[in-house]
């Protein structure tokens, strides 16, 4: 009976649920949908202006190992734009882990995974020291990596001269051959063949999937990206901010290193002129992507899609004939229009933030 009662009992009406506010940009502003329309948009014209642009053998599998290195190159540069930070030294510490690696490989002629371990090592202690001095003296990352790639520069210039007569280790470990010339279309299982995609393609996925889970799911990576968006509010909340500094530098300086060791295995040998050309391709595929030049968040899979665009559009104009130096002068437009769009992209997050939050 008294359940009865109860059940007879007038309720308060119970407030309607408000409406979930909007979250997310819509579709046509995110720029991973953006940049893989453009890579489709891109395929499609370079390939009705030169069919050779499909060719899987000439252009498709050399454009993929491309692609794995500049992939690896942009992950260096995100590892430290978390933080709102730069590392002009990506190019140097990649040339210097990669002498490590033919050193090694010249001179105590380790196996191929040993000496790419001690290259992986060598760029993530340059990579700390960097981070350490940032932290302690509080000096800008840009002032410091700048510093740090001229001081690189001479010792790479001088390692070389002295233990490789200035040009390239002429020491070829096993693995290194198939990692250049195999695709998976070389193995077969049974009459079943694999694609033509390069050997070294899977190395810059993992990179990839581990960064990305770096940054989603473990507590150093959520704290870098906290770190990025407000330093002195993760202070006070107890997270150590020097110590993800040096993590966030050297984390930076051992993707270097990888992707180092990826053009190396591209080229087949190790050379000083590793690493001469990263500065500019590590910028550009992250920011393309969306990684806020800010700090505070971060795009795997934008910088995955960036570095595709990217090097889809240096293939494509190369096909065309255009000359070196335009090469140069359209990928400082596509940067200069990138970080454009990035500035463009924030005030429009402020904005609808500010008038979700006047709601």
């Amino acid at each position: 009976m008294r359940a009865l009662r109860d059940l007879a009992r007038p309720t308060a009406a119970r407030p309607a649920p408000a409406p979930r506010r909007g979250r997310y940009l819509p579709l046509l502003m995110n720029q991973r949908v953006g940049l893989t329309l453009v890579i489709i948009a891109l395929v499609v014209v370079f390939s009705s202006l030169r069919p050779a642009f499909l060719d899987t053998r000439l252009t498709i599998a050399p454009l993929l190992a491309d692609i794995t290195v500049y992939i690896v190159v942009g992950l260096a540069q995100l590892a430290v734009l978390s933080l709102g930070h730069m590392n002009v030294a990506v190019g140097r510490m990649a040339a210097l882990s990669t002498f490590a690696m033919g050193f090694a490989y010249s001179q105590w002629d380790v196996p191929l995974i040993v000496g790419l371990l001690i290259g992986l090592a060598v760029g993530a202690a340059i990579g700390a020291l960097s981070g350490g001095i940032i932290a302690v003296t509080g000096v800008n990352s840009f002032v410091v990596t700048l510093a740090l790639d001229f001081g690189l520069l001479g010792l790479v210039t001088i390692l070389y001269t002295r233990f490789a007569g200035g040009v390239a280790f002429s020491a070829r470990p096993a693995g290194l051959s198939a990692l250049r010339n195999d695709t998976f279309a070389n193995y077969c299982l049974g009459d079943v063949c694999g694609p033509r995609i390069p050997l070294v393609l899977p190395i810059a996925v993992i990179a990839a999937i581990a960064v990305g889970v770096l940054f989603r799911h473990a507590r150093v990576g959520r704290e870098m990206l906290m770190s990025g968006s407000n330093m002195r509010a993760a202070e006070l909340s107890g997270i150590p901010t020097r110590r993800r500094v040096v993590q966030a530098h050297a984390l930076s300086g051992l993707l270097a290193a990888l992707a180092g060791f990826l053009l190396a295995a591209n080229n087949g040998a190790f050379s000083a002129a590793i690493g001469e050309q990263f500065l500019l391709p590590s910028f550009l595929a992250p920011v393309l992507g969306g990684t806020l030049l800010a700090g505070g968040a971060v795009s795997v899979l934008g910088t995955v899609l960036g570095a595709t665009a990217s090097q889809v559009i240096y293939k494509g104009l190369n096909l065309l004939q255009f000359s070196l130096e335009n090469l140069k002068i359209y990928i400082g437009l596509v940067l200069l229009v990138a970080l454009s769009l990035d500035r463009v992209r924030t005030v429009l997050v402020q904005r609808r933030q500010d008038r979700e939050a006047a709601k």
